[in-house]
């Protein structure tokens, strides 16, 4: 890569020279999820920043929770005053943060021109790290500079604790088969054993 080249898009990284606040631009390995995110960068999922592009009476908003919660869709209704909200389709995404990588929009209203939510769960965090608009980027800073480079910055509750997978009871196949197993050895121990025919 060039050493005159920015490795994220244009429009993000004049957005943070001209705020002149203090961040960490990181790189890292090519990655689509929060969680993968904190796996590489070896940090907390609840440090990690997931943007959820929503669509509120028509027009795109931004929300941004930790990596391990999930968006509570009631409550978004009810800090965005809408009867709906939804998620925003692929395409529709590609066509307003145009030159992003569709998964790693930055959560900045002041560039995108529309509302952004951040979670407060994810703000009580000491750093907080999101994308940079590159897979393979991403910016960590502080959330009292993240709330002073976004002035319109809307803040609330709208999070949910992720429901824990129930794991497969494994123990209880393996105590079917040994009953099984057993059994079959019982039948056999009960079955007469068969006499030679004397000649």
């Amino acid at each position: 890569m060039n050493k005159n080249s920015c490795p994220i898009p244009k429009k993000v990284d004049d957005f943070l020279k001209k705020s002149g606040v203090k961040f960490e631009l990181i790189e890292h390995k090519t990655v689509y999820t929060a969680n993968d995110k904190a796996a590489t960068l070896k940090i907390k999922p609840a440090a990690v920043g997931k943007v959820l592009v929503m669509k509120s009476e028509g027009e795109p908003v931004i929300a941004l929770v930790a990596g391990d919660r999930n968006l509570d869709m009631e409550k978004i209704k009810r800090i965005l005053k809408a009867k709906k909200v939804d998620f925003l389709p692929e395409p529709a995404i590609k066509e307003k943060f145009k030159g992003i990588d569709p998964g790693a929009i930055p959560p900045f209203a002041e560039i995108w021109g529309v509302k952004v939510l951040a979670d407060k769960k994810l703000l009580s965090q000491p750093k907080i790290v999101f994308s940079a608009g590159r897979y393979e980027w991403s910016l960590r800073l502080t959330p009292a500079v993240f709330k002073k480079i976004s002035p319109q910055l809307i803040t609330g509750i709208f999070s949910k604790a992720k429901e824990k997978k129930l794991k497969p009871k494994k123990k209880a196949v393996k105590t079917v088969k040994k009953v099984i197993k057993k059994k079959a050895i019982v039948k056999l121990a009960k079955k007469p054993a068969k006499h030679r025919k004397k000649k």
